[in-house]
């Protein structure tokens, strides 16, 4: 039991990453960005690329920092990564959806499919469809509790890591909207865009923070995925209806809520791999998410309109 609970929050915290960003966009931009789950593939292989530079540059650098099966090369490399993610996204807005806004969501919906489409196969191309990984360094789970208890606890030090790391990047965001100037623009530009204009708010500068800030966690959220699992180009796409489950869940525009959202997916998804088996961890997810939404139908966090 304590297992299921704890790889259910690991496999969240990749999940919760994602839905931040997509949140953002769907309160914000206003559409349905379904080429959102490619900037974690791209993010996750940008920083693949990154490494293999860094290592070739230094090799120390590459070393295991501590328990991990990573080193600083692959920090720095998660760093660059956001940052190329967040260009990405922010060239997609400039080439393709800022000059569909003005024809409405639903022309901006089938444009993000197409993207979505070029993305993906462009990401093919480049990496070809062999899954990789970041560190052939193999690593043992490290035992909290024994089987005794409640089936024991098992995690690797990767996998702490990533669930340390997700809470820090929230708490993180969560202070930048509720504190700066920036952030309260775009919380202000989320709740009423047009009251917000009148308030002399740039609608373009939050917008432009908007697909930034999605475009990094997606990237986080992608090399979190690679650490944990593997990297793959098509793991956009596999992961793409689990964030808009957890956005869907969390209500839209609430970044709490897409993180628990995402962990109420993770933990789904994680119990139906023992109960039913790992065929059918997307629909148990979406079984939880219409149980939720019949008594709570804004989401559990979403505001009534």
């Amino acid at each position: 039991m304590l297992q299921i609970i704890a790889d259910g929050l690991i496999i969240g915290s990749v999940i919760s990453l994602g839905a931040i960003g997509l949140s953002l966009t769907l309160s914000i931009v206003r559409f349905s960005n379904f080429s959102h789950g490619e900037l974690l593939g791209w993010g996750g292989y940008f920083a693949l690329t990154a490494l293999a530079t860094f290592s070739a540059i230094g090799p120390g650098a590459a070393a295991p920092l501590g328990p991990f099966s990573f080193g600083w090369a692959l920090l720095g490399a998660l760093v660059l990564a956001a940052g190329l993610a967040a260009l990405l996204a922010l060239l997609l807005d400039t080439v393709l959806f800022k000059r569909l806004r003005r024809q409405g969501a639903i022309t901006l919906v089938i444009a993000s499919f197409g993207s979505a489409l070029a993305l993906r196969n462009l990401l093919l191309f480049w990496q070809g469809g062999v899954p990789q990984y970041y560190s052939q360094n193999l690593q043992i789970a490290i035992p909290f509790l024994p089987r005794s208890v409640w089936g024991g606890l098992r995690a690797t030090p990767d996998q702490l890591f990533v669930l340390a790391l997700t809470l820090v990047t929230v708490t993180g965001l969560h202070l930048f909207l509720r504190h700066s100037t920036l952030g309260r623009s775009m919380r202000a530009t989320a709740i009423n865009p047009n009251l917000a204009r009148v308030a002399g708010i740039d609608p373009e500068r939050v917008l432009r923070a908007t697909w930034i800030i999605g475009g990094m966690l997606a990237a986080v959220a992608g090399v979190f995925a690679g650490i944990t699992v593997q990297l793959r180009p098509t793991m956009g796409e596999d992961l793409l209806l689990p964030l808009f489950a957890a956005v869907i869940l969390g209500g839209i525009g609430s970044v709490w809520g897409a993180v628990l959202g995402g962990f109420i997916v993770g933990l789904a998804e994680s119990a139906s791999v023992s109960i039913v088996g790992a065929e059918y961890r997307a629909a148990a997810a979406f079984v939880v998410l219409i149980l939720i939404l019949l008594v709570r139908p804004n989401g559990l966090f979403g505001e009534k309109s």
